[in-house]
């Protein structure tokens, strides 16, 4: 409205079925892997190999539909592996970045 930018997710039954993945990650006890929730263009990667995040951290950025979708992670994490870089086209359900439960 008037240049502000609103962000808008719709959903059918086939989203309201699945368990909660995409934008918190979908890792379920710190670990597991971030999957793509739509087709798009990787715009950013905000993390590397290695590295600790907290929970509700940026992990990647996703373009579809000329929106930008920032994943996150669910909980707090070690980054495992890192699947995809900047420029890269990702389909529906790709791994992003994979993440492993942090050492207490």
């Amino acid at each position: 409205m008037a240049g502000e930018r609103i962000e808008v997710t719709v959903e059918d039954e086939r989203d309201r079925a699945k368990p909660p993945q995409g934008r918190t990650g979908g890792a379920v006890g710190g670990g597991g892997t971030v999957r793509a929730p739509m087709p798009g263009l990787v715009l950013r990667v905000e993390v590397a190999e290695g590295q600790r995040v907290d929970a509700g951290a940026g992990l990647v950025v996703v373009e579809a539909m000329k929106m930008e979708n920032e994943l996150r992670a669910g909980r707090a994490a070690v980054v495992q592996k890192v699947h995809v870089a900047v420029g890269q086209a990702v389909e529906k359900g790709a791994p992003l970045v994979t993440l492993a439960s942090p050492e207490p």
